[in-house]
């Protein structure tokens, strides 16, 4: 899933390469995708393209005086064209969910891999309109998220940290692999409650937080939209290493299998050396 560090990379991918060109078509190729009516896509059609803003793993193209708003969900993804075909593609064929073709040639497909179309596709006056955004909660790399921001949003909360950086309602961007990438930096269980965290763990999981996003947007500052997913794993610690040796202690991360995620930890640096059994069976690790 294209996380906060991924977003951003397209959204300034887009400002690079889209912005000052005229849409000339926007072709819907999935029944699901679209998720509004009124304005309809076809009021995008001759106009011009601006900026691309990012709203935690939104992204809001403004064509005209209007936004197109996508949310690429757990497998969809944005493929830049310099050349399309002059065939239009046929719906329902293969993983593309919806084109944008530019005047002059060029432009970009959304794509979904998989069975679970979860792809969102929105045309608004505002991006508020769109309700995932209405709910977010404020960006990690926002300049009002400080130490006593992130430690507000802790107080109480008698989740698992796993769940609470996860919630986009609390923080806006971080998904299944940064947040874990995030605790295994700060040496952190996944199961740890989040109310339970004393001033000490507080900061160094905020560090966490903020060192792990802004390493990962620079890494993937200027790498094509096309390498990004690659760029990605790369970076990666311990999400997807399940049974590779941690690059801090050695240890063999582990793996927590949910129904349709998994969530890897190192039990050295983050639990007390002690494996994890499944969510329902593990016993809270503080």
């Amino acid at each position: 899933m294209p996380e906060l560090p991924e977003v951003e990379a397209l959204r300034e991918y887009l400002d690079e390469h889209l912005a000052g060109r005229v849409v000339e078509r926007v072709l819907p190729l999935a029944v699901s995708v679209l998720k509004t009516y009124d304005p309809p896509l076809t009021a995008l059609e001759g106009q011009t393209a601006g900026a691309t803003a990012r709203y935690g793993k939104f992204l809001a193209l403004r064509i005209g005086d209007l936004h197109l708003v996508t949310h690429l969900a757990r497998a969809g993804w944005l493929r830049w064209q310099d050349t399309l075909s002059a065939q239009p593609p046929r719906p329902g064929k293969g993983p593309l969910a919806l084109r944008v073709v530019l005047a002059g040639g060029g432009g970009f497909d959304l794509t979904e891999a998989g069975t679970q179309k979860r792809l969102a596709v929105y045309v608004v006056r505002d991006p508020q309109d769109v309700p995932g955004i209405a709910r977010l909660g404020p960006d990690p790399l926002g300049g009002a998220f400080d130490r006593d921001a992130f430690a507000a949003l802790l107080e109480g909360e008698r989740r698992q940290i796993k769940g609470v950086l996860r919630d986009q309602s609390v923080i806006a961007g971080i998904g299944n692999a940064y947040s874990d990438e995030i605790l295994h930096r700060a040496k952190v269980s996944p199961f740890k409650l989040a109310a339970s965290f004393d001033e000490e763990q507080t900061t160094r999981l905020y560090a966490a937080v903020e060192d792990t996003l802004r390493e990962a947007v620079a890494r993937a500052h200027g790498v094509a939209a096309g390498r990004l997913k690659a760029e990605k794993k790369s970076g990666l610690r311990v999400h997807g290493r399940a049974g590779e040796p941690c690059p801090v202690c050695g240890d063999t991360v582990r793996s927590v299998s949910f129904a349709d995620s998994s969530l890897e930890y190192c039990p050295t640096c983050q639990t007390g050396g002690k494996p994890l059994a499944d969510r329902r069976l593990s016993r809270l690790l503080k």
